[in-house]
């Protein structure tokens, strides 16, 4: 039988699906924990502990520690729960768009002045 989501697919994206969601489940929970300030500290102070706390396994642990959004969402992040976290690290949408590219912060901020500059 044929995967019922196939005609979905778009090449580097993973589509959050059911799937996903039980793969991401202690990620994303871990995630919206961070809506209270006290454990965005907890986090900041000690992100590997916190996270175990949630049962993180370890590709999440490891794409949180490296602060990968990409990561992240391979390993079952829904973006939404990820922005809190991205949101805690300081990361903004430029930070996630030179990962997303594979350019450095500074070169995708460039080549964002370039393109608007036409």
């Amino acid at each position: 039988m044929s995967n019922p989501h196939e005609h979905r697919r778009i090449p580097g994206t993973t589509i959050f699906d059911g799937a996903e969601a039980q793969k991401g489940y202690a990620l994303n929970r871990m995630c919206f924990s961070l809506n209270d300030a006290a454990n965005r500290a907890l986090l900041l102070a000690d992100a590997e502990s916190y996270c175990q706390r949630y049962g993180l396994n370890d590709q999440q642990l490891d794409a949180v520690l490296r602060k990968d959004v990409l990561a992240l969402l391979r390993a079952g992040g829904n973006i939404y729960y990820l922005a809190k976290l991205a949101g805690t690290y300081g990361l903004n949408v430029q930070d996630i768009g030179a990962q997303q590219t594979g350019m450095s912060v500074a070169d995708f901020k460039a080549k964002l002045r370039a393109a608007g500059a036409h």
